[in-house]
């Protein structure tokens, strides 16, 4: 007859391997994630060197040297782009990737500048303050290439994103744009929006003027011009000088 304690070690040791199996799995599991963690953390700080970099070739002086200044954003561009393509899941490659956008504008790439703020709304389109502030930079490079309808596209996307922080700036280029093309209605009502839900917005007194001047236009098209009276007939002037001497002689 086998005793508690053997009955207790021959169970013991009919478990033994699933538990070693377990402990492995644990041991391998809490390895992975540290690696995990450890290389995380390694290109973390390697995407904050490089935007360090790419800041530094941007806020040093060219000193009216063009072919430096044009050196510098082109060493900044690379460091972005290394950012961007390499470490695209750190916490700088966000605001990094909008930086590349905005130096492509910089560099007269606008084709290039689109295609890194369009990279960004289809990657981090979860930043709702950064998203929109893209948006307004998309809309603007449009309108240096002569897009008006992608730009107007660029602006309303940031009315139709909830958390953009630049709302009211949209509407008061939307209404500008409406303006530039004649259409004083669509003007009027990106302004009357502005004004009724951002009155403490920089935008709101002059989209206030604007209204106001658009209201005058209006209502002097509307008013059908008087036509202007008729002048006094000016009377006959009597001839009050004497009649001449050869008037007044009879014929013989």
């Amino acid at each position: 007859m086998l005793s508690g304690l053997d009955h207790a070690l021959h169970r013991l040791q009919s478990y033994r391997r699933p538990l070693l199996v377990a402990v492995g799995v644990l041991v391998l599991a809490v390895a992975v994630v540290g690696g995990v963690f450890y290389v995380d953390r390694q290109a973390a700080q390697k995407a904050q060197d490089l935007e360090r970099e790419a800041m530094r070739f941007l806020t040093v002086p060219a000193a009216n040297d063009p072919q430096k200044a044009d050196h510098a954003l082109k060493e900044a561009i690379a460091k972005y782009r290394e950012i961007v393509d390499q470490y695209p899941r750190t916490p700088t490659a966000p605001l990094a990737l909008y930086h590349l956008g905005n130096t492509l504008v910089q560099a007269n790439e606008l084709g290039a500048a689109i295609e890194a703020y369009q990279r960004f709304l289809m990657l981090y389109s979860s930043n709702p303050s950064l998203a929109g502030l893209v948006q307004q930079r998309l809309a603007y490079v449009y309108l240096l290439k002569g897009e008006r309808d992608q730009a107007v596209k660029a602006l309303t996307g940031i009315l139709e994103t909830p958390g953009t922080l630049n709302r009211d700036q949209a509407l008061f280029e939307l209404a500008r744009l409406e303006e530039s093309q004649s259409r004083p209605e669509g003007a009027l009502a990106h302004y009357q929006e502005l004004i009724k839900n951002y009155p403490n917005s920089p935008f709101t007194s002059e989209a206030t003027i604007r209204t106001k001047i658009m209201d005058v236009k209006k209502s002097q098209e509307s008013t059908p011009p008087t036509s202007p009276s008729a002048p006094a007939t000016a009377a006959p002037q009597k001839n009050s000088s004497p009649p001449s001497a050869s008037a007044g002689k009879k014929k013989s």
